[in-house]
């Protein structure tokens, strides 16, 4: 992966890349597009087990984002790797599983927080997307006042 010095390097991740984390993912760069501040940041999404690997997007959070016109097409699931835990600036998770997971295949990082103080629901098991995504919302907005945007 090509990675850019001078951007804020975000990942987004929860177990299998097909439900929260992609829709952080599409959600954080439709934000910084409406902000004007899109230049500033690469954002991707990854997964914690191999399991979705290759596996395209969940059509309940596909329907979130044909809400918005946000093109989707191109993501599969994919999980991370010790090189996106060098190269990413903040390793966001999803829920507190998901940062025991990373820190049992790759040690404890500062760069492993949690996008609200709080577990968002996964979805897949749920089937509630609407939660889902009005959490990510919320957390997006709390992690972008960070950098007063």
């Amino acid at each position: 992966m090509y990675m850019t010095s001078n951007k804020h390097k975000v990942l987004f991740v929860c177990l299998g890349n097909i439900c929260r984390s992609p829709m952080a993912e599409y959600l954080f760069k439709y934000e910084l597009e409406k902000r004007g501040i899109a230049d500033l940041f690469l954002v991707e999404s990854r997964a914690t087990s191999s399991e979705e690997e290759g596996n395209r997007i969940h059509p309940g959070t596909a329907r979130i984002l044909d809400k918005f016109k946000i093109d989707y097409s191109k993501k599969r699931a994919e999980r991370i790797t010790s090189a996106d835990v060098r190269d990413f600036d903040y390793i966001i998770c999803m829920d507190r599983n998901n940062i025991r997971s990373l820190e049992y295949r790759f040690g404890k990082s500062p760069k492993f927080m949690m996008l609200l103080d709080r577990d968002i629901a996964d979805p897949w098991y749920t089937g509630n997307f609407i939660d889902a995504y009005n959490d990510i919302v919320l957390g997006i907005d709390l992690f972008l006042q960070k950098f007063n945007y």
